[in-house]
């Protein structure tokens, strides 16, 4: 499959076609528009992620517009009124000021390349909707300083309203094989998302399923000490939400321990899924580890060869990401 991340043309046409899509259920609107501009890429949805917000504009009670950031309206009216927050309050006292914010969502689309848990592409489409947020201020107890008009400690509710549509917004497009190359090692060791792929490929697993039928990779940049990007990623389960922490006490052992194993891995679709979940989400159990390594040193037999391996692996040096 000729399969790779466009050409910086390809990807702005890519771009400006994702940000022309209004958001649909199922994201129809949006597979479709990726499939045109990258037909050799079998791109299919695999996750949402919700929960997040950025700072939107300025509107009057009756939906006018203001400003589409806040700082930028505030700043110069302060100076206009020589910061004087008291004259400010004045003047604006009529005008019913609200602060928007834009919630978010990022869909996530993968589109594997090649037989490896690291070949796939990944795509990431945020889903935003401006709504109010707050008053710019409340009345009843005015801001002492500027400070809580921009970032107020208690915030002034206001009644929830829609202020535009949902809309698209490219964030990025991933070549997960080449952000796994960049990542940056400890001395001496792997780097724990390298060594959960090699783990995946090494494990019953990688046996009929691509990496990313069941997980993406969530990716963050930040600035160290020196101020240089660091890079970090984490898998994040694609079906977690549907998946059923275990029974588990200290008791449970043998033929029990095996059927709530082999029943996890069944509900979440592919073999070895109980380690990958222990290494990355936490929904199994630390101390299972260790009755299922009694369980083997007495003759239980229930994890498989590959399965014990993976298992010895990680008693001998545990590791979470």
């Amino acid at each position: 499959m000729n399969c790779c991340v466009p050409d910086p043309a390809t990807l702005q046409s890519l771009i400006t076609e994702i940000e022309a899509c209004a958001p649909r259920p199922h994201q129809t609107g949006l597979l479709a528009a990726v499939e045109r501009l990258l037909p050799d890429c079998a791109f299919r949805f695999a996750l949402t992620r919700g929960g997040w917000y950025r700072a939107g504009g300025l509107i009057r009670a009756d939906g006018e517009r203001m400003a589409v950031t806040l700082a930028d309206w505030l700043e110069p009216e302060l100076d206009a009124c020589g910061g004087d927050l008291g004259e400010f309050l004045d003047r604006h006292a009529d005008e019913a000021l609200l602060v928007t914010r834009h919630t978010g969502r990022t869909h996530y689309l993968v589109a594997p390349y090649g037989p490896d848990p690291a070949e796939f592409l990944q795509l990431e489409v945020e889903e935003l909707q401006e709504v109010v947020d707050r008053k710019l201020w409340d009345a009843a107890a005015p801001p002492s300083d500027t400070e809580e008009l921009s970032d107020p400690i208690n915030p002034a509710p206001a009644s929830p309203q829609v202020v535009g549509a949902p809309y698209y917004r490219f964030r990025r497009l991933t070549d997960i094989r080449q952000v796994i190359a960049r990542l940056q090692a400890p001395i001496g060791g792997m780097h724990p998302m390298l060594r959960f792929m090699r783990e995946w490929r090494a494990s019953r697993a990688d046996s009929g399923n691509h990496f990313s039928d069941h997980w993406i990779v969530a990716l963050r940049e930040h600035h160290d000490q020196y101020n240089n990007i660091v890079l970090s990623a984490t898998p994040v389960s694609r079906h977690a939400r549907q998946l059923k922490t275990f029974q588990w006490n200290d008791t449970l052992s043998g033929l029990e321990a095996g059927r709530q194993l082999q029943a996890f891995d069944r509900a979440a679709g592919y073999s070895s899924a109980w380690y990958f979940h222990l290494v990355s989400g936490g929904l199994t159990p630390r101390n299972i580890a260790f009755t299922a390594l009694h369980d083997i040193e007495s003759g239980f037999g229930y994890l498989g060869d590959l399965d014990t391996a993976l298992l010895y692996g990680w008693l001998r040096e545990p590791y979470s990401i």
